[in-house]
């Protein structure tokens, strides 16, 4: 037994005595003290102003505009003051490289093979009736019984790189690929008259083939024309036309057969 009291006492043994905690009493007060001046203080510390003095408010600038009408300011101008207004902005067509007008002078003068060719207007690049015209005649097809957009699309992206090729070896200037598939393109009109022509009646016999050759000679004059015209090539029309016959003479052999 006297073992297991020692035990107890030894156990439960510490350093911690009444003076301690007289002092741990003490240091609270003094931390509360410490945090009673704080406030004190803030509690001394002036307090700003909420709200402006009535003499601030009176000496601003007063409001002379109406309702709805405010009052124009001079360090912003307005926006007629800009040069980039709605007003002198071109047409959506005429950005987009659309003109109606070169399109209808550039139709009539491959339905006329004699009528001279206005180069400047023949060396633009326009795409929107060549890609009409080949549309154009992919729907007579199909309307035949024939579905060959493809065949229509392909051919005229070979023959315009051909042509292409073979206008620059042949002339002085330089041509672009751009301008060779808007002439090819706007002298396929005769081929879609053709096909157009081919919906009603058949075009496998002599008065089919003799209008197909009539239709292949008018294609391969009017973009022989167009090409010597706008390239300035003088004499060399009738070497321009024979690689232009072989490339219509390919849509027309899909026009009658």
């Amino acid at each position: 037994m006297s073992n297991l009291e020692q035990f107890d006492i030894d156990f439960y043994e510490s350093n911690y005595t009444v003076n301690n905690q007289e002092q741990d009493h003490n240091g609270s007060g003094t931390t509360g003290s410490v945090y009673g001046r704080e406030r004190g203080q803030t509690g001394n510390k002036p307090q700003l102003d909420a709200f402006p003095h009535p003499e601030v408010l009176q000496s601003s600038q007063p409001y002379t505009g109406q309702i709805f009408q405010p009052a124009h300011s001079s360090e912003f101008p307005s926006a007629n003051t800009y040069p980039d207004s709605f007003d002198e902005e071109p047409p959506l067509l005429e950005e987009l490289g659309i003109n109606f007008d070169h399109i209808w002078q550039k139709t009539l003068t491959v339905l006329n093979p004699m009528k001279p060719a206005d180069g400047s207007i023949m060396n633009e690049t326009d795409l929107a009736g060549p890609m009409v015209f080949c549309l154009a005649l992919g729907a007579m097809l199909l309307l035949a019984g024939k579905v060959h957009f493809g065949y229509v699309y392909g051919m005229s992206a070979l023959g315009c790189i051909a042509i292409h090729a073979l206008l620059n070896l042949m002339s002085m200037a330089r041509v672009s690929y751009g301008c060779v598939a808007s002439v090819l393109g706007y002298c396929l009109l005769p081929m879609v008259i053709l096909s157009s022509y081919a919906v009603i009646f058949s075009l496998q016999g002599v008065l089919g083939t003799l209008l197909a050759l009539v239709v292949i000679g008018w294609c391969s004059l009017s973009a022989s024309k167009i090409f010597t015209s706008a390239l300035a090539m003088e004499g060399q029309q009738l070497l321009v036309a024979y690689p232009c016959a072989l490339l219509y003479g390919l849509f027309a052999l899909l026009t009658v057969f």
